[in-house]
């Protein structure tokens, strides 16, 4: 990992360089981010990554492709979080990944696009809120409910980059609202009960959904929580908990792409995946986008 500072280290940004084992399929990997960006706080330029960032101190970030490296810049705002915040970087770009190792368990289904990574997540309690929202509706669907979920409940914040306008929604602040606010912004009541008993779990300290937290309790977990199914916390655990098994089975996307409607059977056929199975989910979800 490189540091290399301006001369001003008060008000210039940090930057960083981020090594990879490649090959690495970035334009995919931004693609998917980029469709599901949170507006406000999630935003996709050029090959640039961008979003708002709050953990003690708040800021943003900029992630960028560059030979075998990611390149990062923060602002200065950040510096005493700097290494947390890098650390999870890694892991929402999944940069630890040993890619030729996953192609080799997931044979032909990866054979075309070794590189394919399986994004992480800079906040769980944003990844299950997206999830909650994305239930049988359309990616861009719920990509707007999120937009109106962000400017309600995000606090404003002022970045250099006009796109970024909010940090990310606190479980602490949803918990104080009610299934009423939340669905008047045209959120269906039942998915507001499950985001506001979702705020309501992690805001306590009951439900943790960052990684290395027990993937089958906190499945458990969310599954107890009231509009939570196992495609839900699946998707929670694939990309906020990084468990790289994780398979959401009844999966619209990976029944089309298998060719199959029987959830058994989707489940056998996925066997010789382990333990790599969030790896086939994305390369699945890749394959329809090709046909």
């Amino acid at each position: 990992m490189k540091n290399s500072l301006s001369d001003n280290p008060a008000t210039e940004p940090l930057r960083y360089e981020l090594p990879y084992q490649p090959p690495l399929d970035w334009e995919t990997l931004l693609a998917y981010l980029k469709a599901r960006a949170l507006r406000g706080v999630e935003s996709v330029e050029d090959k640039c990554y961008l979003r708002t960032f709050s953990a003690k101190q708040t800021g943003w970030l900029a992630v960028s492709p560059s030979d075998s490296v990611l390149r990062v810049e923060l602002s200065a705002s950040l510096a005493t979080v700097a290494s947390a915040l890098l650390a999870r970087i890694e892991r929402v770009f999944d940069l630890a990944t040993e890619p030729k190792q996953i192609a080799t368990q997931l044979g032909a289904l990866a054979a075309g696009n070794p590189g394919l990574r399986v994004p992480g997540a800079f906040d769980g309690f944003e990844i299950a809120v997206r999830a909650i929202l994305g239930q049988q509706v359309s990616v861009k669907s719920a990509t707007t409910l999120a937009g109106r979920f962000i400017a309600a409940f995000g606090k404003p914040v002022e970045t250099p980059f006009p796109a970024l306008t909010h940090l990310t929604p606190q479980a602490s602040r949803v918990a104080q609202s009610n299934i009423n606010e939340i669905a008047s912004l045209g959120i269906i009541a039942t998915r507001a009960k499950s985001i506001l008993a979702l705020a309501e779990a992690v805001a306590s300290g009951k439900i943790n959904l960052e990684p290395g937290s027990d993937v089958a309790q906190t499945m458990a977990q969310l599954k107890e929580l009231p509009g939570i199914g196992e495609w839900t916390a699946q998707y929670i655990a694939m990309r906020a908990l990084k468990w790289p098994d994780a398979f959401p089975h009844t999966d619209l996307g990976v029944y089309k792409a298998l060719g199959e409607t029987r959830p058994k059977r989707v489940l056998e056929i996925a066997e010789a995946w382990r333990p790599w199975r969030a790896y086939a989910v994305f390369h699945l979800w890749k394959s329809l986008e090709e046909k």
